[in-house]
């Protein structure tokens, strides 16, 4: 047994999580019209990649979601999860167990996964094709499809049995092969185009190479001519920039520290202000000298006059503030006697003492003026000092100024030479670049030359016979001869490909007709093998079912004119369309085609034919839905016993309300609907009611 379980929530009426154990040959899932049995069927298609809602009974995604009742909110996904139990390696894949789940969303997003991994949709399909597992198929009939295969008409037949017998896979690479083949002779007309294109230019091609051969002898002579003129060229510029080097740097450094003194010597002015600050200045001291002198002078005579004034009695003078002492000291004595001792104690002591006191004052302002003196004299020699350093600066200015209008004089003179040097150089360049442009790089690699000791008139001889070679040159067409050759050989190289390529399409076409040939055989011998086992096994299956009979299956052919396209033109020719019918005979009866069966007896015959397919190439498991639905209870007999037999090669789950099909399944799962139409679950397994019974 390879299906182990199923797990539905929120698909269709599953409303929660419910669970289907396939742990038996034969499961049944029974229960009312309605409570959601078949949407199990569907919930297998779901979850096997099935992409068509419509044979889901839905219109769009989010039908298949719950869409919730009163008891029950409405879910926003819808989850269904499959097992399969790989021991056996049905799965191309290393793993014990493979479970494939398919969640479906409200905005119609779908989410693949395997063994929990997030996977596309085609990883799936992949995965069960390896099975001979699908969405749709033989294998799973949904309710109403019982017939499908009967009411078919023969060319759908015959797919749906190519199908059964697992040859889509040959089918498939047959048209694939075709394709290519198509593909093929596509290419071939193309490259047969391309070289046809070519071949015109190529011709052209080989006539300008021809024409380059020739002034290739230009060529070289120019490059051992240019080679000659820029090596001498060269010497001649790098010796003549030394000689300049050298009359250059003398001056430079000449002209720098004069221009570093000129510096020292402005800085000098600025820090003293100029000249006529300093003159000011020192004009300022001289008249501060002579007033200091005036009033030291007048002090001096102060001095001497108070000297004089003092050595006289008559002309002695007394201070008033004295006079107004003594008078203060005698106004408080009552006896004329005191007072009159007292002023004569006065006069006295004035009559024989000289004013000191003026005289110290006189000689204290001296003293002062005398320091200022020598202070200003001091101010005035370093003011006379700077003059001169100034005066110097001022000379020192002047000086440089002639020399740097010297210096600059020589070096403008040697600045026109430089000039006269760098367009020399820059005409060198530009002699490299367009011979090297013109005659190759080859022309650039003088540096092993020896140059010539000689006149610069011989090199200029050079010069006008090296633009002759250029004009030469360029009248020649060589200035485009690498881009040429490049073509021509890229050219030749192409269609040198493409011979090849035609030749291996050529051989490519024949190894795919060859292919189709063989896959064609192999499709027929297939079919051919697996029809015969089919009519063998439905023959035998029909005459249980009808107690009698014959039936099988025919192959017809039909002509029909087609257009077809082929790779150079369109023509028309007979295509044969390949078809099945089903014949049978009755028992008892004079029937010969399925339009005079009955009903129950079309059912009978559908079931016959679905089960000899799946008998002779079983796939892991069937799912019937109520396929027996239109047998009475006699042939309801014999459809058990076929389901017990096909059992024996592939896991049965039938939906069913036949009682007799029941009795052949190991577990019933009962599926019933509540009121809220939430579909529920109850399951019955006879193994083990057998086990507990003994």
């Amino acid at each position: 047994m390879y299906l182990k379980s199923i797990e539905l929530s929120g698909f269709k009426s599953f409303a929660k999580k419910n669970a289907f154990e396939f742990n038996t040959p034969i499961s049944a899932i029974v229960g009312p019209n309605g409570s959601g049995k078949s949407n199990v069927a569907e919930a297998f298609r779901f979850v096997l990649g099935e992409q068509s809602i419509k044979s889901m009974r839905g219109k769009r995604g989010e039908d298949l979601i719950w869409n919730g009742a009163m008891s029950e909110p409405r879910a926003n996904r819808a989850s269904v999860k499959v097992t399969f139990d790989n021991s056996r390696k049905i799965f191309d894949i290393d793993f014990p167990e493979v479970s494939i789940e398919r969640v479906v969303h409200r905005d119609g997003l779908n989410e693949y996964s395997i063994n929990g991994s997030q996977v596309r949709l085609k990883d799936v399909l992949e995965l069960l094709a390896g099975a001979h597992i699908g969405s749709s198929g033989h294998h799973i009939i949904s309710q109403g499809e019982a017939d499908k295969i009967v009411s078919a008409n023969a060319k759908e037949r015959k797919a749906m049995v190519e199908d059964a017998l697992g040859l889509k896979l040959y089918q498939y690479k047959r048209l694939e092969s075709e394709r290519k083949l198509k593909k093929t002779f596509e290419n071939i007309a193309q490259v047969e185009a391309l070289r046809k294109e070519i071949a015109p230019h190529l011709k052209f091609l080989q006539k300008q190479v021809e024409k380059l051969e020739k002034t290739e002898i230009l060529r070289e002579e120019l490059i051992k001519l240019a080679q000659e003129y820029f090596k001498n060229e060269e010497v001649y510029i790098a010796s003549l920039k030394s000689e300049l080097r050298d009359e250059r740097e003398p001056l430079d450094k000449a002209l720098k520290k004069l221009s570093k003194e000129s510096d020292d010597a402005k800085k000098m002015i600025e820090l003293e202000s100029g000249l006529s600050a300093a003159r000011k200045h020192r004009d300022e001291l001289t008249r501060e000298l002579g007033k200091l002198e005036g009033l030291i002078m007048a002090e001096e005579r102060a001095i001497e006059n108070e000297q004089r004034l003092a050595a006289s009695e008559e002309t002695k003078t007394v201070r008033l503030k004295e006079v107004e002492d003594l008078f203060q000291e005698v106004s408080v004595f009552s006896d004329i006697g005191k007072i009159i001792g007292r002023i004569k104690q006065f006069i006295q002591e004035r009559k024989h003492n000289r004013d000191s006191k003026l005289i110290a004052e006189a000689q204290v302002r001296i003293s002062e003026l005398k320091k200022r003196k020598t202070a200003d004299e001091t101010a005035l020699a370093a003011a006379r000092e700077k003059e001169n350093e100034i005066n110097e600066a001022e000379k020192a200015i002047f000086r440089i100024m002639s020399e740097e209008s010297e210096l600059v004089s020589k070096l403008n003179l040697l600045k026109s030479r430089e000039e006269r040097l760098n367009m020399e150089e820059t005409e060198f360049k530009r002699e490299l670049e367009e011979v090297g442009r013109l005659a190759g790089h080859q022309a650039l690699h003088y540096k092993d030359v020896t140059a010539a000791n000689e006149s610069r008139s011989k090199q200029e001889e050079r010069k006008r016979a090296l633009e002759k070679g250029k004009f030469r040159l360029e009248d020649s067409s060589m200035a485009g001869s690498e881009e040429l050759k490049k073509e021509h050989a890229e050219t030749s190289e192409r269609d040198a490909f493409l011979s090849r390529e035609l030749l291996d399409l050529e051989h490519s076409a024949e190894s795919l007709k060859g292919l189709i040939k063989d896959l064609e055989a192999r499709l027929a011998t297939e079919f051919e093998t697996g029809l015969e086992n089919i009519n063998k096994e439905f023959d035998k299956l029909f005459t249980a079912m009808f107690g009698g009979g014959e039936a099988q299956l025919i192959l017809t052919k039909e002509s029909a004119k087609k257009e077809i396209e082929d790779v150079e033109e369109e023509i028309g020719e007979e295509k044969v369309e390949e078809g099945l019918e089903i014949k049978v005979t009755m028992p008892k009866k004079k029937i010969r085609g399925l339009m005079m069966l009955s009903g129950g007896e079309r059912a009978l015959t559908s079931i016959a034919l679905i089960f000899a397919i799946s008998a002779v190439n079983p796939p892991p498991f069937i799912i019937l839905d109520e396929t027996d639905a239109a047998l009475d209870e006699s042939n309801s007999k014999k459809y058990g016993d076929l389901v017990e037999k096909l059992s024996q090669y592939s896991q049965l789950i039938l939906i069913t309300h036949n009682r007799e099909t029941m009795s052949r399944a190991g577990v019933i799962y009962g599926v019933t609907m509540a009121s809220n139409g939430i579909s529920k679950l109850l399951s019955i397994s006879f193994d083990q009611a057998v086990e507990v019974a003994k």
